[in-house]
């Protein structure tokens, strides 16, 4: 039986055509095949899931703790030359000072097994080193990846808002908005509109419709952006995201995506 080709079983897993009758009608029969599809189906999810993942985060600090720490205990034992160099002067048969036998022969056999010993110590505490940054990478993406957690704060939430789309904003567009203690605002959205130009913060009094920017977002869904000092928050109770285009024009342009209203 002659099977698909991989470029096209490529072609069809990532979903750039439709197979055509007598290729639905060999994957139903041909197992080969079959597998082959199905693990490229597996792997274009997951591809796709990752799209939106940018920069791998750095390892926690313990990791690397841990992996000097293995490194500095293995620097202690013998070089692979040394313990060569030791292999190498060691006598093959008996001398005057020490007479073949069973005795020096088990003698050195002990010799080399605890060497051998050190050695396998040496190579498992190195495969452990690694694989404890790679766990350390892969959990952190993890506990990044899982539905977005928020950090916790480190300062206490003098006022929180739940920012909701605007306007002919997408309605799955959303976010929230918390002004901590320590004078910053700590935002989180998701969802929003892909735009050409960049997201920016504002604070807007809602009563005159005042209003000044606080930052921008760039492509970031998670920010912690300074406040103005001594910033009037019971007067400006309005956090609003816009889309701004790259024209050097400082003002609002018109265009809300998300607001909501500061509450203590």
């Amino acid at each position: 039986m002659q099977h698909l080709d991989h470029d096209r079983l490529v072609f069809l897993a990532l979903g750039e055509s439709e197979a055509d009758n007598g290729e639905s009608t060999h994957l139903d029969t041909c197992v080969h095949c079959r597998v082959e599809m199905e693990s490229l189906q597996q792997v274009a999810g997951l591809g796709a899931e990752t799209q939106g993942l940018a920069d791998l985060p750095d390892p926690p600090e313990h990791v690397w703790q841990g992996i000097t720490a293995e490194i500095r205990a293995a620097e202690g034992l013998p070089s692979l030359a040394e313990t060569r160099r030791q292999q190498a002067a060691e006598p093959v048969s008996g001398t005057a000072d020490e007479p073949a036998g069973p005795g020096a022969a088990g003698q050195r056999a002990r010799s080399r097994s605890r060497r051998r010993a050190r050695w396998s110590g040496w190579a498992a505490t190195a495969v452990t080193a690694v694989a404890a940054a790679a766990v350390g990478v892969v959990g952190t993406v993890s506990v990044l990846r899982q539905d977005d957690p928020e950090p916790a704060p480190t300062q206490a939430v003098v006022a929180s808002a739940p920012l909701a789309a605007f306007g002919s904003t997408p309605k799955s567009a959303q976010g929230d908005a918390r002004v901590l203690q320590s004078g910053q605002l700590h935002l989180r959205v998701a969802n929003l509109p892909r735009v050409s130009g960049y997201y920016e913060v504002w604070l807007i009094n809602p009563t005159n419709m005042e209003m000044f920017s606080i930052g921008t977002l760039g492509g970031d869904s998670d920010a912690l952006l300074p406040l103005p000092p001594n910033v009037d928050l019971k007067s400006y109770t309005v956090v609003d995201v816009s889309a701004e285009q790259y024209d050097n024009n400082t003002r609002h342009s018109g265009d809300s995506l998300l607001r909501g209203t500061l509450t203590g």
